[in-house]
C-alpha cells in the first residue's frame, strides 16, 4: 500500500509560501480603504433593477458573449470599431486570463509600487516579474523604465493609469514612449479613468500591442465585478480562448446593462467624487506633518511621520484606511485614502486634525 502524501507535497513551494490577499473586516467602521464609490443607487432606480433582475433567467447559463453587453460598453466608454473587447470577472481576472496565454518563462514588466495582481498572477503562472521603481515623487523613471525594457524583453509591460496605489497620471508621452519600446503587449490598466484626465481608449484597436482594461468597480458597481479589456481583434481573440465560457453571470451581465443605460448617474457621481478629492487634499495639505501626492484616483495618498500610529488612531475612531507602510520601500509611512461622501471626508478630517492637535 502506498503512502499518502503530505500537503507540502500536494501543493507547489511557492503556493505554500503565500499568504492569501488580506481584506480587512469593515464591520462597524466608516470604510475608506478599498476605492469604492460611497453612494447607492437613486432608491427610483433600485426598484426598477429589482424587476429588471427578477426576470433574468437563473436556471440559464449565461450567454458567453455577454448578450449584448459589450455592444453596450462599446457605445457607452467610446470604444474604436477597430477594438474587439474581453469581458472579465473583475479586471482582476483579466490579468489571469492574460498570464495564463502568455509563454512561461517569460518577463511580466510593471512599475513599483503599483497594483499587486500584476506580480502575484505572473508567479502563479510561472513568469518571470520585473517591478521597476518610480521616482520618489511617485512619477515613472523613464530611462530605468525603458533600460529594463531593453534588457529584460517583457512579454508584457502592465501600466496603472493614473496608479494604485499612489495616486499620479503619469505623463501621456511617457506611456507612448513604452508602447514604442515594448517588444511585447502593454496593459493600460484604466481602472480609475472615471477620475482621470486622459485616456488611452482612442488607440484601442489601432495600436496592435496595445490593450486598454477597466472596471466598472470604481464607479459604483464594485459588487458586480465586471472587468473589460479592448483591444486588436487577434489579440482580444487569444484572451478569449483561455476564458471560462461562463465567468460573467447574469446577473452582472443584466445589471451592467441596466446601469449603462443610466450612466448620467455614475458620471454626476464621479464628478462630486472629484470635487472631494480636491477638497480633501488641499485640507491635508495644510498640515505640515503631511506629504500629499497628486491624485487622479478616488483616493488620495499622504506621507506622515508616523503612518502606523495614524491609522491606529483613525481605526481608533471607526475609520478604516489603508496602510501602506511595510508594502514597498517606497510607500514607507504612507496611507490611502479612499475619497467619500462629504461627509465621510469631514469625518476623516476631524480625526486627523484631532490626531495632530
Amino acid at each position: 500500500m502506498s503512502s499518502k502524501m503530505s500537503i507540502q507535497q500536494w501543493f507547489r513551494p511557492d503556493v505554500l509560501a503565500m499568504q492569501a490577499y488580506h481584506v480587512a473586516d469593515a464591520t462597524g467602521y466608516l470604510k475608506l480603504d478599498a476605492m469604492e464609490n460611497p453612494y447607492r443607487l437613486p432608491e427610483a432606480l433600485r426598484a426598477e433593477l429589482g424587476q429588471t433582475l427578477a426576470e433574468v433567467a437563473l436556471n440559464r447559463y449565461p450567454d458567453p458573449h455577454g448578450d449584448g453587453l459589450k455592444d453596450a460598453l462599446k457605445a457607452a466608454f467610446a470604444i474604436p470599431a477597430a477594438a474587439d473587447v474581453v469581458l472579465g470577472n473583475g479586471s482582476d481576472e483579466l490579468i489571469t486570463l492574460l498570464t495564463q496565454a502568455l509563454p512561461a518563462d517569460s518577463v511580466v514588466l510593471a512599475l513599483e509600487p503599483s497594483f499587486v495582481m500584476y506580480r502575484m498572477n505572473a508567479q502563479l503562472s510561472r513568469m518571470r516579474y520585473v517591478g521597476v521603481p518610480l521616482n520618489d515623487d511617485f512619477t515613472l523613471n523613464l530611462d530605468a523604465t525603458l533600460a529594463a525594457i531593453a534588457t529584460h524583453q517583457p512579454a508584457v509591460v502592465f501600466v496603472s493609469y493614473p496608479n494604485n496605489p499612489t495616486g499620479p497620471r503619469f505623463a501621456r508621452q511617457q506611456v507612448e514612449a513604452i508602447l514604442d519600446a515594448a517588444p511585447g503587449l502593454v496593459v493600460v490598466d484604466e481602472a480609475y479613468q472615471a477620475f482621470a484626465a486622459d485616456t488611452f481608449m482612442d488607440l484601442a484597436g489601432q495600436h496592435p500591442q496595445l490593450i486598454v482594461m477597466r472596471t466598472l468597480s470604481k464607479i459604483g458597481l464594485a459588487g458586480l465585478r465586471l472587468g473589460y479589456a479592448a483591444g486588436a481583434p487577434d489579440v482580444i481573440a487569444q484572451l478569449d480562448k483561455v476564458r471560462p465560457p461562463y465567468n460573467v453571470n447574469v446577473l452582472t451581465q443584466a445589471a451592467a446593462k441596466f446601469a449603462l443605460r443610466h450612466l448620467d448617474v455614475f458620471d454626476a457621481q464621479a464628478a462630486e467624487l472629484r470635487a472631494e478629492r480636491s477638497r480633501l487634499a488641499a485640507a491635508l495639505s495644510a498640515y505640515a506633518q503631511c506629504t500629499v501626492f497628486p491624485s487622479e484616483a478616488n483616493f488620495v495618498t499622504v506621507r506622515v511621520p508616523d503612518a502606523p500610529a495614524l491609522f491606529a488612531a483613525l481605526k481608533a475612531a471607526g475609520i478604516l484606511v489603508k496602510n501602506l507602510h511595510g508594502y514597498h520601500p517606497l510607500l514607507q509611512h504612507c496611507l490611502r485614502l479612499t475619497v467619500g461622501s462629504p461627509d465621510e471626508n469631514t469625518a476623516v478630517l476631524a480625526a486627523i486634525d484631532s490626531f495632530f492637535a
